[in-house]
């Protein structure tokens, strides 16, 4: 362990599995104290058990009041990673409004409240980093049949930036990181729901990867390590693409 986060404290949402369990893990082994959530408390034990400084609890990011009710219990933080996130599958003439308000809900309306709770013990310390996680499916590339999850991952995009303009004078920063398609449980959830051969349909995701193969979570938490770490001093509002190429 070289402690590139020794003595900062950390909460990261969506901890549970993917992207979040990784990054985690990477931020406890290189010396971060970890409020690890998610809404699975099977998945929170385990990724409890395997590091003594990861410590959990339940939240719902779409409930604001369990937001501010956590943030005063437990805060404040050095670094939030907003990792939860759901991908709707449609056009925007299969996207219904009950579709269309979960996916602002959870991908952008939570980032909103969970930002807004952490920022004043950061802006009193005059530090912080807040790291949300955006997609090549934004702003950044138009993907088929992801209308609605498109929309507010671009929205995460200028959620960002606004934040790293409002307080670049003191001492926070935000940016945002946008993968590619990476071999997460929940992608696996989306690749069985299509029916049909589950081997074909992984290889589908596969083909349109330029690198021949899909992101691993780990890739992914080495880059949100670095933006928590001070080596990222110098950068704010920039959105970075971890995507093997697919957006070029």
């Amino acid at each position: 362990m070289s402690g590139r986060l020794a003595g900062k404290y950390a909460l990261i949402t969506a901890a549970g599995a993917g992207i979040g369990r990784a990054t985690a893990l990477a931020f406890a082994k290189e010396g971060a104290k970890v409020l690890a959530t998610d809404i699975n408390a099977a998945a929170l034990a385990s990724l409890a058990a395997e590091h003594p400084a990861i410590t959990t609890h339940m939240l719902d990011v779409t409930h604001a009041e369990q937001i501010q009710a956590l943030v005063r219990e437990w805060g404040p933080f050095d670094v939030l990673f907003n990792c939860a996130g759901y991908v709707h599958a449609g056009t925007i003439l299969e996207t219904d409004d009950i579709s269309w308000r979960r996916s602002f809900s959870i991908n952008v309306d939570s980032m909103f409240h969970l930002c807004k709770a952490v920022l004043p013990g950061m802006l009193e310390r005059g530090k912080g980093s807040i790291i949300n996680m955006s997609s090549v499916a934004s702003s950044i590339k138009g993907v088929p049949n992801r209308f609605a999850y498109t929309a507010t991952k671009a929205a995460v995009i200028g959620l960002t930036r606004s934040i790293a303009a409002d307080y670049v004078t003191r001492g926070v920063r935000c940016n945002a990181i946008c993968p590619g398609t990476v071999k997460t449980p929940s992608l696996g959830d989306r690749v069985r729901a299509l029916g049909g051969d589950e081997e074909t349909n992984w290889r589908s995701f596969v083909q349109r990867q330029p690198m021949g193969r899909l992101g691993e979570p780990e890739e992914i938490a080495a880059l949100a390590l670095y933006l928590a770490a001070d080596e990222s001093a110098f950068t704010t509002g920039t959105v970075h693409v971890v995507d093997g190429g697919w957006s070029n």
